[in-house]
């Protein structure tokens, strides 16, 4: 007896799927099912992944204005607080025994800022990041060298030359320890703004073409409507196409209103306001050297012996100086940018004069008269210093209003798009289904 025939093994649920569509689309309302399908999830497609990436631009936007600028804003902050720190301590030294009050008060304000500063970049700051080892680095050294200030001043205080000594190596442990740190702290978080910024910037092309293919879509579909009834409108699918139009629109404008915001916020804010932060940091080193020349009086030579250490970075700071000015006033774009810089350039010009006239005093024999010079009242260096110091604190708070309104300018092109797109696309695929219901209720 023959063994019996096994039956047919019965088909994959892809397989009748298959064969479901494929009877499915030998007629009319089937064919039109499928197209109702096809367009709801073309349409909730585009919404879906324009939320998405929309949401992310923001997102990074948002970081620029609310997060990273600010943040790398502090990071500067610290550093120029710890130079000017440097500066109130060396001429609180050189004016003797008694400390001017005002000059005790800028020290004592400028830890405090940088301790402040210091405490809120930790809070937002991963500890195990770059930018958390230098924040551990600057308040593990700050510490140290406010002692080593401290014993300056007593030594000072009691006419001992020891105060001197005290005060160079605090001044070495600065330039050493704590600035480095806070300039690999400035650069790491001005790192994460670019970073930021170039997110926000980034053009969301799945979002587009999934745009353009939900469009070309329904276009399609009315077309094959007014084909086959010479219909010119289907209310549904004019609705999904309108809305679906409307979305891309937004998309497309509000993206490329942001870009140009955000870069005009990264080109005339953020590059100027750095050179302005390496401008102030090197007007303030170089107020340190040049009071520190007179505290040591040549006892602190360069490497190869032949000049004065902290003449020549004196020097070299004021060099660094006027190139970062000059760079300055190349990207101001407008007067209230550029008036600051040019007064800070004129200043630099009169400190370099006022100098070498201090420089020659002393030369010549007279500490006293150089002494006055460099920290006296009118015509002296530090009188200077301050009009250089007070014109780029002024260029730096217009730049950052600058960067502040472009930036949130880009943010807010942006604001809405991620829900707008949720809510068009659930309009669109709506439309898109009840313009095909409409065609199948023909059949009925």
């Amino acid at each position: 007896m023959p063994p019996p025939v096994p039956p047919p093994a019965p088909d994959g649920a892809w397989t009748e799927t298959r064969e479901r569509l494929r009877e499915a689309a030998t007629t009319e309302p089937g064919r039109l099912r499928i197209i109702g399908a096809a367009l709801a999830l073309l349409v909730v497609a585009f919404g879906a992944v324009t939320a998405w990436q929309a949401a992310d631009r923001f997102s990074a936007a948002d970081g620029v204005v609310s997060r990273s600028q600010p943040l790398s804003a502090d990071a500067a902050n610290i550093y120029r607080s710890l130079a000017d720190a440097d500066t109130a301590a060396a001429s609180g030294f050189l004016a003797g025994a008694q400390e001017p009050r005002e000059v005790q008060d800028r020290y004592q304000k400028d830890i405090a800022t940088a301790s402040r500063l210091l405490i809120k970049a930790a809070t937002h700051t991963d500890s195990s990041s770059d930018s958390g080892r230098q924040i551990a680095t600057l308040n593990e050294q700050l510490p140290r060298y406010t002692g080593l200030i401290e014993r300056a001043r007593a030594n000072n205080r009691q006419g001992l030359p020891l105060g001197g000594a005290y005060l160079r190596y605090a001044n070495q442990q600065m330039s050493t320890e704590l600035l480095p740190a806070a300039e690999k702290l400035y650069q790491a978080e001005t790192a994460r703004l670019a970073r930021d910024n170039d997110d926000a910037r980034l053009w969301p092309f799945a979002s587009l073409a999934m745009g353009v293919l939900a469009f070309g879509g329904l276009f399609w579909a009315q077309r094959r409507t007014y084909l086959r009834t010479n219909r010119v409108l289907n209310h549904g699918l004019l609705a999904a196409t309108t809305a679906s139009t409307a979305l891309l629109l937004w998309l497309a404008v509000g993206q490329t209103v942001a870009r140009a915001e955000l870069n005009g916020a990264q080109v005339h804010g953020q590059k100027s306001l750095k050179v302005l932060n390496d401008a102030r940091i090197n007007s303030l080193k170089a107020r340190a050297n040049e009071n520190l020349t007179l505290v040591a009086r040549g006892a602190v030579l360069t490497p190869d012996g032949k000049h004065d250490k902290y003449e020549t970075d004196y020097t070299t700071g004021m060099d660094r100086l006027s190139t970062a000015l000059g760079e300055a006033k190349r990207l101001a774009d407008d007067s209230a940018g550029g008036k600051p810089v040019d007064d800070a350039i004129a200043s630099v010009a009169q400190w370099r004069e006022r100098h070498a006239s201090a420089s020659s005093t002393d030369k010549a024999g007279d500490y006293n008269g150089a002494l006055e010079k460099v920290i006296g009242g009118e015509n002296s260096t530090g009188q200077s210093f301050d009009r250089v110091d007070s014109a780029l604190q002024q260029a730096l708070a217009q730049e950052q209003r600058e960067f502040t309104r472009s930036a949130s300018d880009g943010r807010g092109a942006l604001t809405g798009l991620a829900v707008g797109a949720g809510v068009l696309a659930l309009v669109g695929a709506v439309g898109a289904i009840l313009g095909i219901g409409r065609r199948l209720s023909e059949y009925r």
